[in-house]
Formats: C-alpha cells, structure tokens, sequence
C-alpha cells in the first residue's frame, strides 16, 4: 500500500497507531443499530394519506395469483376472493394483523457477536442484490460473477465494522443448476461470515435440501429455530399488486421451517408503481401489508421484516436510478411508514448506477445512505459494493464502504448537547487561564476516539504530506487491503468434519480454502 514511509512519523504514526487499535465498546462513536430517526420527509398528515391509500387499495383493488395454499389461509383469515381471482383485504383484517405482527425482529449471528436488533430507530447496513456481474476494477471492465467472488464477499464483510449483515450481493453464474447455485450460495456465505445471512431461492422444491444444509450448519434443527442465522429475501410480489406464485409457496415453506422472511416489493417508479414517489411508497405499504397478513395467517409473530422497497427510475431512458435523490426520498419515506406501524423495515440504500468506484459513485452511495439513516431505516439494504443500478458488484468499492459508511453513522448519531459536551468550563480556561487553544487538553485527549470517525483509506493528508507519502491512491489502497484479507483463511471456515460430510451430500462448488 502507498503512503507507508516513515518520513514525518514520530507523532503522526503514534496517533495512527492508536486510532488503529481495537475500540472498546464503551468508546466505540459509531456502532450497529444506532437511534435514526431524525430525518422525516413525510408529514404526519403526508403519512397518513398513503397509509389510507393503501388501505383502499387493499379494499378495491387486492392481489392476484396467489398460490391456493395461499388462498386457503387467507381466505381463513379474513381475505375475500372475488370471481375476478384478486383477493381483497377488509381494512379490519389488515388492523387485525398489524395488532399481532412482531414489533420487534431479532436477525442472529452465527457467533452470536454481531446479532441485530431490529425495533424502532434502530440502523444497520448491509450488502443485497442478485448482481450478475463483478466490477474489476484493476482492468476496468466487468465479468461474470462465480462462486468464489461470493465467498471474498463474505470473507471482507466478515472484517468490517460498519456492514452489519450479507445478504446476497451476486449471483454465482458459474453454477447453472439452479438447485445447486442456491445451497452453494448458503455454502459461500456461511463458510466466509458469521454475521447474518440473507438470501433467496429460485424454487419452493429447493427448500428441503436447503434446510438440511442449514440445518447442518446450526448443528441441528432445534439450534437453528432457536436462532436463526439465516432469512430468505423473499420476492412474494410481482408489482403492480399481484403475488409471485412460487415465491410465495417458498415463503410458506421457510416460514414453517422457522427463517425470518424479508417482504419484498420491489416496484419501478413509472413501470410497476407510480412514478410519484407517493403513489411508490403507497402501493409497496399496500403490498407488504398483504404479506404481512399472509405470514401471520400461517405463522402469528413469525419474523418479518417490511420490504416496501421502490426503485426510481430514469423516465427518460428507462433506466434504473439507485443513485438518485429519488431514490433516496423513496427509502426514507419508505422508513416512516414502518415507524407510523411500527414493524421492523429495511428498504434501498446505498447503491450507485455509475460502473467504477469514482466520485458518481461516492456522491450517490453517501446521499442515500444518510439519507435511510437519519430517517431510522432498520436495513439498509444494498448499502456497500454496488453498482452499474445493481448489475455489478465491486469487492474494492465494498471496503470503501467501511468509511462511507462510518461517516454515514456518524450523521445518524447527530449531536450531543449536555453540560460536558457544550463545554463552557474548557473555554473559560483556555481563554482565560491557558495557552489560547484546545489542543492536547485534556478534554480533547479524553473524547478523540469517543466522539470521532476516523477513516480507514480516506486520505486527511496536506498536498506536501501527500506528496512526500508517494501520492497514495485511494483505490489502489482498497485493492491492497482487499488482497491482505483474501490471502488470509476465513474465520468463519466450517469445521472441517462438518465441511466433509456437507461436501459429501451436496455439490459444493467451491474450492476447499
């Protein structure tokens, strides 16, 4: 890595040195699942005008396609069928439903170190996607993505602090059997992170030779019910406002097997929803709502997670607009309506359409990221790695997130105004008693960590301090540290006995590591 001399070292490499060291928790400035909150670009009146929106729609328009195991439990709960085949929710059975949903959403790790508590204000961010392309940044251009750009996913989340979770950012295209690609997704993940796991799967059929893997993982199927490291990213809806037949019977089957679903709608503003961003944030709240009450029909309190998760989208082009202020107001809007019902929520955040790392890229990831943040978005989804509008993933651009995002974390902490903080006591004695300024005081020393971010590979260096460093580069430093944590084993490896015997029941594709 560039801008490792010793010129100019002594104090400089002794702050370094520090600010390099582990934080205890109790100094640590940014931490998983800090009070958002503060942002609200809905009024009170705004949010209850798309909550009555959704209602009506739920009423007058309801779902079609719906799985008849669907049907059957819905119709139970209260649901009416009509001779159209669309299923409409009386407003009751919806009320009915969000006085019994989960409030409060437990997402666990494998070691039991990185556990989220999903409830109210609180923020995490994480990876998402089915990217079908890896950015390669050293050659500039894209390629297929495999199995083994998954697990190096997994392997980097599993070392920085400020992605909280993996959910699946890519696709392993090396992998044509379906059946295989999703339990060699479970396989890559598993083996690189023990943080919590999010994916999906392509057919309900899968489910039962997934959850064997799973299961296996856990060590048995009473441990993973107990804390379930891993949930299904489950697509239910194909907006506008009609089910998604196999996703659906695949939510049943992980619901029965005791995962935590993420309902997601993922609508287009102009294509699949409205193009206003009210009329998005409407249809996806009617949508999830429906879900909501399809899982706890089958499951009262089962875990779920309100995926209202609307896409911008460039009108003139057709093209997909992660990296927009549009998109950012979406998922912050998105954000209140789950704190007006009160279930946990995750939407999009984070995302970039440009195709490299560069400044396109960081001004969009920033943008949304503090924008879900400070509105108290319980997931941040797609928050780190991803770019070209979610068809390419970037290995170095996910370390670069670390920083983007500890500053991100910094915004949602906000500030802290009490007797010690508003320091009045400091300045009457460095105006009136000391040398005139607050450097080396005390104070200062005592708060340098608690109440700074500092980043890894972002650069604070003076032109002539970057100079004589030999010009560090910030990307070329991301693909170094990418390379020291590849070249390292994971320490998530699963124990090697338990690595044989799910090798001899299933195809793993990758490679013993």
């Amino acid at each position: 890595m560039s801008g490792t001399k010793t010129r100019r070292s002594g104090g400089r490499a002794a702050r370094q040195a520090l600010r390099a060291a582990p934080l205890t928790d109790d100094i640590r400035p940014i931490r998983a699942g800090m009070e958002g909150g503060t942002y609200k670009p809905l009024s009170e009146r705004d949010v209850q005008r798309i909550h009555e929106t959704a209602l009506k729609a739920l009423e007058t328009i309801g779902l079609a396609d719906a799985p008849q195991t669907g049907i059957d439990v819905l119709v139970k709960a209260g649901a009416i069928l009509g001779d159209d085949g669309r299923l409409r929710f009386p407003r009751s059975v919806v009320e009915d439903t969000l006085a019994i949903a989960a409030k409060k959403v437990t997402l666990f790790s494998r070691d039991g170190k990185n556990d989220l508590e999903l409830y109210g204000n609180r923020v995490h961010f994480g990876t998402a996607g089915a990217a079908v392309h890896i950015v390669d940044v050293e050659n500039n251009e894209y390629r297929e993505c495999v199995v083994q750009d998954l697990h190096n996913a997994a392997k980097i989340v599993d070392k920085l602090d400020n992605v909280h979770f993996l959910q699946r950012p890519m696709v392993c295209r090396d992998i044509p059997d379906n059946y295989e690609m999703d339990l060699n997704t479970i396989y890559a993940s598993c083996s690189g992170t023990t943080k919590h796991i999010g994916t999906s799967f392509t057919d309900p059929s899968y489910m039962k030779g997934a959850f064997e893997m799973i299961y296996e993982i856990a060590g048995g199927e009473d441990k993973y019910r107990e804390r379930p490291f891993i949930s299904n990213s489950n697509c239910f809806v194909v907006p506008p406002m009609k089910f998604a037949t196999e996703s659906c019977e695949t939510m049943e089957l992980c619901i029965r097997g005791g995962m935590p679903v993420l309902l997601l709608s993922a609508g287009m503003a102009g294509a699949t929803t409205p193009s206003t961003i009210a009329g998005a944030i409407a249809q996806a709240c009617a949508e999830c709502l429906a879900g909501l009450v399809y899982v706890n029909a089958i499951k009262p309190r089962h875990p779920a997670i309100f995926g209202t998760w609307p896409f911008g989208l460039d009108l003139r082009t057709g093209a997909m607009t992660v990296g927009s202020g549009e998109q950012a107001l979406l998922s912050a809007g998105c954000a209140q309506m789950h704190k007006f019902y009160g279930l946990p929520g995750g939407a999009a955040g984070g995302a970039s359409d440009s195709k490299m790392p560069d400044m396109q890229a960081g001004w969009e990831q920033m943008c949304s990221n503090v924008m879900t943040g400070l509105s108290g978005l319980n997931m941040v989804y797609e928050a780190a790695g991803m770019h070209a509008s979610l068809l390419g993933f970037c290995l170095e651009s996910l370390i670069l997130s670390d920083d983007l995002i500890g500053q991100a974390q910094r915004c949602v902490r906000g500030i802290e105004v009490t007797d010690e903080t508003l320091a009045l006591d400091q300045i009457a004695d460095v105006c009136l008693n000391g040398p005139g300024h607050y450097l080396g005081t005390d104070q200062t020393l005592s708060r340098m960590q608690a109440d700074n971010v500092y980043p890894t590979l972002g650069n604070r260096m003076s032109p002539k301090e970057w100079a004589e460093y030999d010009k560090p580069d910030l990307i070329e430093n991301a693909i170094k540290l990418k390379n020291e944590i590849l070249a390292e084993r994971s320490n998530a490896r699963l124990d090697p006995e338990l690595d044989q015997a799910i090798r001899k029941n299933f195809n793993i594709h990758l490679k013993r590591q």
